[in-house]
């Protein structure tokens, strides 16, 4: 298995005149770091208007900064909303692409169509519309990344006349394709597109072997025609981090701010109704964050989403089961609720020490068979894809309208 490191800037209250300054330098320090020791992905969410639980609403930009300070680990959106109200298909085609040609080939572009009330209605998104608006932007965003020009677009939320949608980006024909999957049947529609699955759910290893099983099956069956021009056979999954040579330590370090976190995700993607500005998000979950108390509060043993929350032998243990299920990524949340900055680290490079290598040296000789397992599921999936499009040989962009400039003197 290979592993992420999975942010969403979370910020409970209350807050300081520097909370938002420390919170971004601090990831990017935490991305840095998790380069140099070997972590493999840093994904970033895009949220919008959910205070305390995601400030990462430009996570194209973080990305970029992150791309300049890192050499090796690769840079994921975990992910990009797609629908136009959010962003026009044709910025996110030059933003996935300038950010590949920043940091020499290294993004991994996932996409989604949101889901929380403050996010649909705050940019008027319908949510009967919202999927099929992701679906056919996603299309069209593949399209500009290989066509050149790309040749225009006539669909129900999209119209674009042919244009040369440029930089094009340096991975070909263009960077690895996720999308966001809440919900077993959510795997297998993601492969049908020949997508790979950022899971969003917390699932135990047990059952991750029935999802990863169905995910697979759907990418080697007919149904599988791909919505990008290469194909990504990935399942990601998730968990809370926190490792530590003490067990109870790490509990007392982490749980508070995980459970944060796992409370608030229901809050905002459930029942939750916040007033803008004033909600306090602990008050309002009952939850008490000004003293720790992850030890004392926790069942005797922690498993799925808390499963890497503990000592380095409890963690490699727990992960075995998901390297076992055929899970290919675990996606790591190792900063929620107010879990302090040096702990995040002492806890990034413990793991790092004491739990990444053993699955690294496996990872690249399963990846391999895998993959050789596919290749002719994969071949047959590309070649039932609409081949790219060509713009009309005289198609040329109309004069622009109004007077002619004037003409600098001497000329």
């Amino acid at each position: 298995m290979r592993f992420g490191l999975f942010y969403e800037l979370q910020l409970p209250r209350p807050w300081q005149p520097d909370s938002e300054l420390r919170s971004v330098h601090e990831t990017l320090e935490q991305i840095e770091l998790a380069d140099r020791l070997g972590y493999d992905f840093a994904w970033m969410v895009e949220h919008h208007f959910l205070e305390e639980y995601s400030h990462c609403s430009a996570p194209e930009v973080l990305l970029g900064a992150a791309s300049q300070r890192t050499r090796r680990i690769r840079l994921g959106h975990g992910i990009m909303v797609l629908p136009q109200r959010f962003n026009h298909t044709a910025r996110v085609a030059e933003r996935i692409a300038t950010l590949d040609l920043l940091s020499h080939g290294r993004v991994e572009f996932g996409s989604g169509e949101s889901t929380t009330e403050a996010e649909l209605g705050g940019f008027g998104v319908a949510r009967g519309t919202k999927r099929a608006e992701w679906l056919e932007a996603l299309g069209a965003a593949a399209r500009m990344f290989v066509e050149e020009p790309f040749a225009g677009h006539d669909g129900t939320f999209l119209s674009m006349p042919p244009r040369n949608v440029i930089p094009k980006p340096l991975q070909k024909p263009h960077p690895p394709l996720w999308t966001a999957c809440i919900k077993r049947e959510s795997l297998a529609a993601a492969a049908e597109k020949g997508l790979g699955a950022l899971t969003f759910s917390f699932v135990e290893p047990e059952d991750a072997r029935k999802w990863v099983g169905e995910y697979y099956a759907a990418l080697e069956s007919q149904a599988c025609v791909p919505v990008g021009f290469s194909v990504n056979p990935q399942v990601a999954m998730t968990m809370y981090l926190m490792c530590d040579a003490d067990d109870a330590r790490a509990r007392m370090r982490g749980l508070d701010g995980h459970r944060f976190f796992a409370r608030s995700l229901a809050y905002y993607f459930g029942v939750g109704s916040p007033a803008p500005g004033r909600t306090d998000l602990a008050t309002e979950l009952g939850l008490d964050l000004s003293r720790p108390r992850g030890a004392e509060s926790a069942p005797e043993r922690l498993d799925g989403a808390f499963g890497a929350v503990g000592g380095p032998d409890k963690v490699r243990e727990v992960l075995r089961r998901y390297e076992a299920a055929g899970v290919d990524q675990i996606l790591l949340i190792a900063q929620s609720g107010r879990i302090r900055h040096e702990h995040i680290c002492e806890s990034m490079e413990l793991f790092a020490r004491e739990v990444m290598p053993e699955f690294h040296e496996r990872h690249e000789r399963l990846e391999r068979e895998k993959m050789q397992r596919l290749r002719p599921a994969i071949e047959q999936a590309l070649a039932r894809r609409e081949p790219p499009r060509r713009a009309a040989p005289g198609y040329r962009i109309p004069p622009t309208a109004g007077p002619k400039p004037p003409v600098p003197p001497g000329r």
